[in-house]
């Protein structure tokens, strides 16, 4: 992992259609977002491991712009590997993204933008 601009490395992987996240080869602690150093430990020993992609929503919010924009969600998600990432939840209206959803990552592009965004897995609507 390049020791200076530690976002670069990541965007190119999206750029690639890839997610990826760093991992301390020490301490095997996966962390987003990308950055020099271990948190907490300073170990600069990090390398990119693809990652699973799989999270279960934290926190969500249903974002009402102005019209004649429509609304859309903004999540926290718990990933698999253990960091929690800000992002979106698609397929799914957004007032209907849940605390605990079960989701599943890909990397969406809009123009030159690559991003991680979220799908959810088996979705049933329990009427909450």
């Amino acid at each position: 992992m390049k020791l200076n601009h530690p976002d670069a490395e990541y965007l190119d992987f999206l750029r690639q259609g890839k997610f990826m996240l760093p991992r301390s080869a020490e301490s095997g602690r996966f962390m987003f977002y990308p950055r020099v150093a271990e948190p907490g430990t300073g170990c600069t020993d990090l390398e990119w491991v693809v990652a699973s992609g799989r999270g279960v929503v934290y926190a969500a919010t249903t974002v009402r712009p102005r019209a004649p924009e429509p609304p859309y969600n903004v999540s926290l998600i718990d990933l698999e590997e253990g960091p929690r990432m800000m992002s979106r939840v698609e397929g799914l209206a957004p007032e209907l993204v849940r605390i605990g959803l079960q989701v599943r990552a890909r990397v969406a592009r809009s123009g030159d933008t690559s991003m991680v965004v979220f799908d959810p897995v088996d979705y049933v609507d329990k009427g909450l």
